[in-house]
């Protein structure tokens, strides 16, 4: 049996999705942003800038759309490691430019997740499908 979700007041009914928990979308993201480094090393595109920060944060975006709320310190915090690590001091250094610059590419990485997975936490009300009414047909309030 399948399960659909719908939000209260709708009538769009809509497959459910599960969302990945706070420990595993760190690691997806973790991942995914060593495989971005490799495609930003291969572009030529592997330095300090605005296209690394656009990347990384779509990278967050994206892992955010695929995740629960409460990950997105998680995957902006992992975002910011391989943005950091790789793409502005590269060789896989960890450096610091300043708690202004830092705490500003973690708070946009975190906040791209986050705008992308909050439709995952509107209340939404689990329907089976055998009990949904079919287009054709209504329902007699007389017998």
């Amino acid at each position: 049996m399948r399960m659909y979700s719908a939000r209260p007041g709708g009538n769009g009914f809509h497959p459910v999705v599960d969302r990945l928990p706070v420990s595993m979308s760190g690691t997806v993201t973790l991942v995914a942003g060593g495989a971005l480094a490799l495609g930003l090393g291969w572009l030529g595109e592997l330095h300090s800038g605005w296209f690394a920060s656009i990347a990384y944060t779509g990278l967050a975006a994206l892992a955010g759309a695929f995740s629960r709320p409460p990950a997105a310190p998680m995957i902006g915090l992992a975002a910011w490691l391989c943005c950091n690590a790789f793409a502005e001091h590269r060789h896989a250094e960890l450096g610091w430019a300043g708690p202004a610059p830092e705490a500003g590419h973690l708070a946009l990485f975190t906040t791209a997740a986050l705008l992308l997975s909050l439709p995952a936490a509107l209340p939404r009300r689990a329907v089976r499908v055998e009990h949904l009414p079919l287009p054709g047909r209504h329902r007699s309030r007389l017998g």
